[in-house]
């Protein structure tokens, strides 16, 4: 029998002969017989593995004449390559936006309206009380009313005032306007109480979701986080996503605090979402621990990522066999695989870099190669493992069969 998992040298070594006596008569030379065992079962697919071998993860690239992934050698060129891997930033998409301008009434907004007039017994004032030495009021305020999806207010005897798109003081000379010849030298003052459309909409992981209005002066991001209460996540976890008009961009919170550049100022509708990712990378393999290893970062590099995971078993691990394992988008797999059929306009590309220990600048080169959120770094184990491993099986199996052999032996 043949076939993935099972080969003619795992027969040979499987049916060395201990039910038919032959392992009997050979077993005084059993000694010199353990290395030929131990070398062939080293080459059956059936041995217990973490996963494929330095060669197998290059052979496998390709089969049955189909590419799956590409194999990239880490080299310096390689590394100016991901370097263009940047990271969004608020800076480079929102940052020359500056502050809001002076704040527009806008649909939705509640608007309140006081009118005074100069002498008594006029539109909006009392008439004057006989025999009373008070004039009456002079002054008349108009109840918090929405601006109207036509972006127009009700004033009374002025009727419909346009106020959508505009500012408190020209929505008040246009009632002035409307008003004069019917009130007694009228002035007016227009209040937005609750700005709806001059706001910034927080959620996510903030003390408390909110809409928070926008100030004349101009509100930055960490303003508008700070007035929904600050974040509930530690900052190493948190990412910034702010989200204007048909594009969202995503960063680190850290990247915020440390760069006063990408502490943008906040425009009006925008939905600014905190969002708690804590970074991780996956090791895997030889490696010292096979775990779900955080960065407690913003960003590491793949020779701070390998002391993470406890680093190279050294009774186990090939280091020409260091493997980093991502999807990579369309613009860095074309400068490094140009011809490749994998890549897609628009889709990512499946790309295993390879990292040789063994060669000393591969040590200086791991320290620039940038690792991000969810890549597998695998080490696989070194050709020598599979023999011990072989010898192992060999011992276990044969040591009841050499034991009989003894006691045959020493009975006759």
């Amino acid at each position: 029998m043949t076939g993935r998992g099972w080969s003619p040298q795992c027969a040979m070594v499987s049916g060395v002969g201990i039910g038919d006596g032959t392992f009997m008569r050979k077993v005084s030379g059993w000694p010199l017989l353990l290395p030929a065992v131990a070398l062939s079962l080293s080459g059956c697919e059936s041995l217990p593995q973490v996963g494929p071998n330095a060669q197998e993860v290059v052979s496998q690239s390709v089969e049955q004449n189909t590419q799956r992934y590409e194999v990239v050698d880490i080299d310096n060129a390689v590394l100016d390559v991901v370097r263009l891997r940047a990271q969004d930033t608020l800076y480079t998409s929102f940052g020359h936006s500056g502050p809001a301008r002076s704040p527009l009434v806008g649909v939705g907004d509640f608007v309140a309206v006081n009118i005074w007039e100069a002498g008594a017994g006029g539109l909006f004032s009392a008439p004057v009380v006989a025999g009373s030495f008070t004039t009456g009021s002079k002054t008349a305020t108009i109840p918090d009313q929405v601006v109207k999806p036509s972006g127009t207010i009700s004033i009374p005897y002025a009727g419909e005032v346009q106020a959508a798109g505009r500012t408190t003081e020209a929505i008040q000379d246009e009632i002035v306007k409307a008003l004069t010849g019917k009130a007694i030298q009228p002035q007016v003052l227009v209040t937005v109480t609750k700005p709806v459309s001059s706001t910034v909409t927080v959620t996510g992981e903030v003390v408390q979701g909110a809409r928070v209005p926008l100030t004349a002066k101009g509100d930055r991001l960490l303003d508008v986080i700070a007035t929904a209460g600050g974040v509930r996540a530690p900052v190493n976890e948190t990412f910034i996503q702010l989200s204007r008009g048909n594009r969202t961009v995503r960063v680190s919170m850290e990247r915020v605090v440390s760069d006063p550049r990408e502490n943008v100022f906040m425009q009006p509708g925008d939905v600014l979402t905190v969002v708690r990712d804590p970074q991780v990378f996956l090791a895997y393999g030889a490696t010292g621990a096979n775990a779900e290893v955080p960065f407690n970062s913003s960003g590491i590099t793949l020779a701070t990522a390998l002391v993470k995971a406890g680093g190279l078993q050294d009774n186990r691990s090939d280091p020409s066999g260091v493997f980093v394992i991502r999807y990579e988008p369309e613009f860095i797999a074309r400068k490094l695989r140009p011809g490749s059929p994998l890549v897609v306009p628009g889709g990512l590309t499946p790309v295993v870099y390879r990292l040789n220990l063994r060669d000393t600048n591969s040590l200086f080169v791991a320290q620039h190669f940038p690792i991000f959120n969810r890549d597998v770094i695998y080490v696989t184990n070194a050709p020598i493992t599979d023999v011990q491993k072989a010898m192992q099986i060999f011992v276990l199996v044969s040591s009841p069969a050499t034991t009989g052999a003894s006691l045959y032996t020493s009975m006759k």
